[in-house]
């Protein structure tokens, strides 16, 4: 069963949070969506999987973490993260091998965007957080996070996107970022690592992301 973005249905802004079923039931971020606990709830029942054992983030943003307690008061998962934070019960490091779903995923840090960020490596899923999106109305077919506000870099994101494509392996077929659409092979002539080199390309250009108008 592929995950479900349980904030789909959001009517503000928030990042996508993924439930991932599967003998080590996961959600990959919390997002800002009021109710996201029910949403969760009701993929649980869809799934038919007995309840939420971990929350993994991929960075600590207020729109990754908005819902977080609200997850965690809730279901009795255990809480993933890089970053410190006072309800972590694991803290991740760069290549940490970690299940989500039925996937054994490795850990890749890849800061820029966020001094926290981490993106999960399967042989079939990439969970990549705001590193690199497939769309995110800045560019189609491949995009990259924004670096243009404090603690960010330009230079440390180019960085982590090469260290990605450098990881990724080649059975990696789908994307799951932290905004925007979903993208799997098959959708286009596109592979996922042609996403990310196009993305990689628009970002050593080193142009302003969002362009003042």
């Amino acid at each position: 069963m592929d995950p479900i973005n349980v904030t789909a249905d959001a009517t503000e802004f928030t990042c996508n949070a993924y439930f991932v079923p599967g003998d080590t039931p996961t959600l990959v971020d919390a997002g800002t969506m009021p109710g996201v606990d029910d949403a969760i709830a009701d993929a649980i029942a869809e799934a038919g999987v007995d309840g939420l054992d971990r929350l993994v983030l991929t960075h600590q943003h207020g729109d990754h973490v908005g819902e977080l307690d609200a997850v965690l008061d809730r279901f009795d998962a255990d809480l993933f993260a890089y970053g410190d934070h006072p309800r972590r019960d694991v803290a991740l490091a760069d290549g940490d091998e970690i299940l989500v779903g039925d996937e054994a995923c490795e850990v890749v840090y890849t800061p820029g965007h966020a001094d926290d960020h981490v993106s999960l490596v399967g042989e079939t899923r990439l969970y990549s957080g705001d590193v690199v999106v497939y769309n995110d109305g800045a560019f189609d077919d491949g995009s990259f996070g924004r670096t243009d506000m404090t603690g960010q870099s330009r230079e440390t994101l180019i960085e982590s996107l090469h260290t990605l494509l450098d990881r990724i392996p080649e059975t990696t077929a789908s994307m799951y970022p932290g905004h925007g659409n979903v993208y799997k092979e098959g959708a286009g002539s596109d592979t996922v690592r042609d996403v990310i080199e196009r993305a990689t390309e628009r970002a050593e250009r080193r142009e302003p992301k969002y362009p003042e108008t």
